[in-house]
């Protein structure tokens, strides 16, 4: 039986994997905390990676608080970029497959067109330069590795902004949220479904793919997309980013072109609609 190694098990991609493993019982699973394999202490990394001795690992693990990583950046590249090395060179070592999540924070938003996965990567933030820095290391270190590029995640699990805006739309009479910054949002369970996709696929495929729920939208009418379904009655206005400022400045654009994972893998990706619908059903 292949063992698959989940890192960042307590995530939210991490526990959307979690609830999928029981459809997939040929398997065994190791869903990996920061205790089990901490990917902030790289001495330790590689006897933990040994100890599980996975077939598959699939890396959800990363340092993602954006802002924090402004003036963490040491501790955002040693888990981003350092200890990605590390597992990436474990896997080609020991004959393992590696998936490694990646973000649209690798582009400077300046496009105006879908992001292909040969787009030009010129990130804005630590975060983003950290995640770059990290597929870097990894395609170096074991080129069979499949990257996963993915964007404005949420699920019922962990903190996310589809959580944050229920709350606030229920605590307040009008929020301002962001209307500049176009993308597309990621339902994690949609995306763990892919990645397991993926691991039963009868090729595996090597290479950059992105990964996100259809349609192009900004934050702002993805709050009106939930107040539609909720039926709330909070005043969304919509404010430039200027208005709103952060440590770390955001991409305006990063809207990814799925079209290499569909064609090579066979996914049929939803609208994010549907989605947000699915995952507001189970009450997030």
């Amino acid at each position: 039986m292949k063992k698959i190694l989940v890192t960042g098990a307590n995530g939210q991609l991490g526990s959307e994997l979690k609830v999928l493993s029981e459809n997939y019982s040929q398997f065994e699973w190791v869903f990996a905390d920061r205790s089990q394999v901490t990917l902030d202490d790289l001495t330790i990394l590689e006897n933990q990676l040994r100890i599980i001795n996975p077939n598959i690992i699939l890396n959800c693990g990363a340092y993602t608080a954006v802002d924090k990583a402004e003036t963490e950046q040491e501790l955002a590249n040693v888990v981003n970029n350092h200890a990605v090395k590390i597992i990436a060179q474990y896997a080609k070592e020991n004959e393992a497959k590696l998936i490694h999540i990646s973000t649209d924070y690798v582009f400077d938003g300046k496009s105006s067109i879908a992001l292909t996965e040969e787009a030009i990567t010129q990130p804005i933030n630590i975060y983003g330069a950290t995640k770059r820095a990290g597929e870097l290391a990894c395609l170096e270190a074991n080129p069979n590795t499949i990257i996963i590029r993915t964007s404005w995640v949420y699920s019922r699990f962990g903190n996310n902004f589809v959580k944050t805006m229920l709350r606030l739309l229920q605590e307040r009479s009008a929020i301002n949220v962001v209307n500049d910054q176009i993308g597309s949002p990621t339902y994690a369970a949609d995306l763990a479904q892919v990645i397991v996709d993926i691991v039963v696929a009868k090729d595996w495929i090597p290479g950059i793919f992105n990964y996100s729920n259809d349609g192009e939208i900004s934050w702002y009418e993805f709050v009106l997309a939930i107040q539609d379904i909720t039926e709330d009655n909070c005043e969304v206005i919509g404010i430039p980013s200027s208005s709103y400022p952060t440590s770390a400045k955001r991409p305006a654009f990063s809207l990814l072109d799925k079209t290499k994972i569909k064609e090579t893998f066979h996914i049929v990706v939803p609208h994010y609609n549907e989605s947000l619908k699915k995952c507001l059903e189970l009450k997030v």
